[in-house]
Order: structure tokens, then sequence, then C-alpha cells
């Protein structure tokens, strides 16, 4: 059931728990998340940076693809097509593909830049009634060939970007992309707190979280994070699965290097880790 995100995350903001965004990188991830999503009863966002829209041949094809797995394994819970980091330009783009949620990303502009290109997101994508997220505080780590060291948002730009009206806003609390390093201080539940007292009831989002401990998670959900994204692990999960199986000689076996058996190890340490996710935010059953 394709729906924007602003609804799902309300609702969690409201119950105090968390909606997994899940990145999709090709077929075999998407297919894994829907049927995890539809087994357990939970809403989840596909997240889509725009690399990975490139790679699946377009913004178009990422939703032809996501809208065609949704009626083909029924699912009845809620699932948002999610912009991940989004330039102004793509932006634009993957609301005319019809993606059904939105994160404009201008962390990199000047602040008054950021302001005024989020206030013509959210108007363009709110006719449509597409979701919008916002960022102030650039996440450290990488998206896309872009380096960020993980700033700290600055609370009252949190509440200018908050009074645009978007529907989810991701502020930068010490957490970064990809792995984390041994020397991590951890998440700055002072900056959460301050953000959170500007922002009012905008639910917040919690970019990077493979590798934040599991409690400091659940702290997050409770002072009003709704949000949590999740890429890296799927990824190292499924990478490590692939590899056991080659190193095993499978694919040697028989008909193992069919593609459907090669990537079938990884698709389901994939869905694995999806599961884990949905209990520790609290999201099942809350479809």
């Amino acid at each position: 059931m394709l729906v924007s995100a602003k609804e799902m995350l309300e609702k969690a903001h409201k119950e105090g728990y968390g909606v997994a965004q899940i990145n999709i990188n090709n077929l075999e991830w998407t297919k894994a998340v829907l049927e995890v999503v539809e087994e357990l009863k939970s809403p989840v966002i596909l997240g889509v940076s725009e690399g990975a829209s490139k790679y699946m041949g377009g913004y178009g094809t990422v939703v032809a693809m996501v809208k065609a797995l949704d009626k083909f394994y029924h699912v009845s819970v809620p699932v948002a097509i999610h912009l991940d980091h989004g330039t102004y330009e793509g932006a634009f783009k993957a609301l005319e593909a019809g993606y059904t949620s939105i994160m404009f990303d201008g962390s990199s502009y000047p602040f008054a830049e950021n302001l005024a290109k989020t206030k013509e997101v959210v108007a363009a994508c709110h006719a449509k009634g597409v979701s919008v997220e916002a960022e102030v505080g650039a996440i450290g780590g990488e998206e896309d060939g872009v380096i960020g060291l993980g700033e700290v948002a600055d609370p009252e730009e949190c509440r200018q970007i908050a009074a645009t009206g978007v529907d989810m806003f991701a502020a930068g609390i010490g957490n970064i992309h990809g792995k984390y390093p041994d020397n991590w201080p951890g998440l700055r539940f002072d900056v959460l707190e301050a953000v959170k007292k500007v922002t009012g009831n905008v639910p917040l989002v919690l970019h990077g979280g493979t590798g934040i401990p599991a409690d400091q998670v659940k702290k997050a959900i409770s002072m009003g994070v709704s949000k949590v994204n999740v890429n890296t692990e799927l990824q190292l999960a499924f990478a490590e699965a692939t590899r056991k199986y080659i190193e095993a000689g499978k694919d040697r076996i028989g008909k193992g290097f069919d593609p459907r058996k090669l990537l079938a190890p990884g698709t389901e340490a994939a869905k694995q880790v999806v599961r884990e996710k949905l209990e520790m935010f609290g999201s099942i059953g809350k479809a």
C-alpha cells in the first residue's frame, strides 16, 4: 500500500516507536523488505538515494518496480518510496516520477538558501500529498560521495526549518553514515533534547542507524525520533553471506552460479537484519 510517510510517522511519534527507513539498492532488496514488513505487519519507508535511483535505471523505474512488487505480494502495510538525501533538482524529478516522500538535503547550502529551497520543495510536494524531510547540520560519514564529519545541528536553525511545514526533520546529533569509528563518542542527547524543544511535534529522523548501540537508538526513539535509517548494515550482511557462499564453492555445484541461487543467501541475511531492526524500533504489528 503506497502512501506518503506523513501518517505513519505521526502515528509512530504519538505512540512512541520508530519506523525503519531501509535503503533499497536492487530488486532483491526491495522484495526482501516488502516480504518482511508484510510478514511482521510493520510500516516501512523504502529509502532510495539518487545514486541508487540511477543504478536501478532512474526514478521512474524505481516507482514502477515498487508498485508492481507491492501488487504482486499483496502488501497491506503502509509503504513509502522516499528519496534519500535528495538534491534540489533531484527532489523535483523524484516528485514528478511518483515518489511518495522526498528528502531535500540542503545542509550543504548556506542556511538562508537551505531554508528558501526547503520552502519551495515543501510547497511542491504538499500540493501532491507527498511528505517532506529536511536536514540541518550535515550527517557525518559518506553519502553518494559527499563526506561530512558529523556536525551538530543548531537549534535555532532547526526551529526555522521545522516551521516550513516539513513532515519530518533530520538534525545532526553526532550520528554518521557508514561504519562508526572505534573512538565515536556516541549520540548527543543534549542536542536532541534542545532540537525537540524547538521543533514541537515534528517527527525527528536519525540517519546512520548502522552501528549505533541498541540502547542509544531506543533512547533516541523515546525522545522523539520516529524514523531511523538503515543501509550499511544490510550491505555488510549481504556481502558477508554472499562471500561465504562463493568461498564454500557452492556456485560451482550444479546450477549454483544462477544469480537467483547466488544472491539468495545475501538476500536472506538482509531480511534477518530488517527483522531485527523492526523489533528494535518497536514497529512490529503497528501497520
